[in-house]
């Protein structure tokens, strides 16, 4: 430390000097240990699996069905043939994703409401939101999807639509709502009751407290799991082609029945998977996130 002349207020300014951060002899073998050890993790991590391909790749071409199976499934032409109509169809699943994600959110959540409402008043609209949840969540989607897409239409219900892509989505909806309102009322059930009774002490309402002090937290909780939720959603609106709606499942379908072969089919599943990577990926990042900001005490 040293003491600096006075400024020309006349007052006397003291000020130090600190010596750039040297770390030790100790701190840099350490340092250089763990670089080795990350790059001897990930040299064997490589070759094991460079190692495993190739093992798997040499059993799989060299197994006797493989000309017979390459010709049927992995055909360039028919591949070439197919990419087109299957990602012209591909709209018709993002947009389905999109409108039912969102419907399945506001009633999910609005179920998962009705089921925690407290009070005997309210027992008729729990017991519904039970009832709704215990048999969609029992129901098979593809059962689900047969009954609503034929069986809304043999009603013949003035002005119900008869439309494939929209009785295909309502089932959608129907089916997911219900596991998403499960997924909301845990994350609501998790917020410990002293949050409520610490709201209502400050003067708010029921409907307040569960406005802005409970479902903020809970929406928080069970946002990995939702983000689950509807990459299961993507894959399942290919579940539509079975009501005639020309999505890039039913595309695939009419190549391979002109063709005779199947590699459309894989053409159509390769698709769905570069679209269900980056999501299952971003849906990780936000749970280690998550994880991160609790730990350190960043997320109520």
């Amino acid at each position: 430390m040293r003491k600096t002349p006075a400024g020309q207020d006349g007052t006397a300014q003291d000020a130090t000097t600190q010596d750039a951060y040297i770390p030790s002899a100790r701190r840099l073998e350490r340092e250089r240990i763990k670089r080795v050890r990350a790059r001897r993790t990930t040299a064997i991590a490589a070759v094991s699996t460079l190692v495993t391909g190739t093992a798997l790749f040499l059993a799989i071409v060299n197994s006797p069905g493989w000309s017979r199976t390459r010709e049927t499934f992995f055909n360039a032409h028919y591949a070439r043939e197919a990419l087109p109509k299957v990602l012209d169809g591909l709209l018709l699943n993002l947009r389905l994703l999109a409108v039912c994600g969102a419907a399945v959110l506001v009633l999910g959540l609005l179920i998962a409401i009705a089921r925690t409402l407290r009070g005997p008043v309210f027992f008729p609209l729990r017991a519904l939101a039970t009832a709704y949840t215990d048999f969609f969540r029992g129901l098979p989607l593809v059962i689900c999807l047969l009954m609503v897409v034929f069986g809304v239409p043999a009603l013949r219900l003035q002005g119900v639509t008869t439309d494939p892509v929209l009785l295909g989505g309502t089932a959608l909806v129907l089916t997911y709502s219900a596991y998403v309102a499960e997924v909301f009322r845990a994350g609501i059930e998790s917020v410990h009751p002293s949050q409520r009774a610490a709201a209502r002490s400050l003067g708010l309402s029921g409907p307040q407290t569960l406005r802005h002090v409970v479902l903020p937290q809970a929406v928080r909780r069970v946002v990995p799991p939702l983000l689950n939720d509807l990459v299961s959603l993507q894959k399942d609106t290919g579940l539509v082609s079975i009501a005639g709606a020309v999505d890039a499942v039913y595309a695939a379908q009419i190549v391979a029945a002109k063709s005779f072969n199947y590699t459309p089919y894989v053409v159509a599943g390769l698709v769905f998977v570069a679209l269900t990577i980056p999501m299952t990926r971003f849906t990780d990042w936000i749970t280690a996130r998550m994880d991160r900001r609790r730990a350190q005490g960043g997320i109520v």
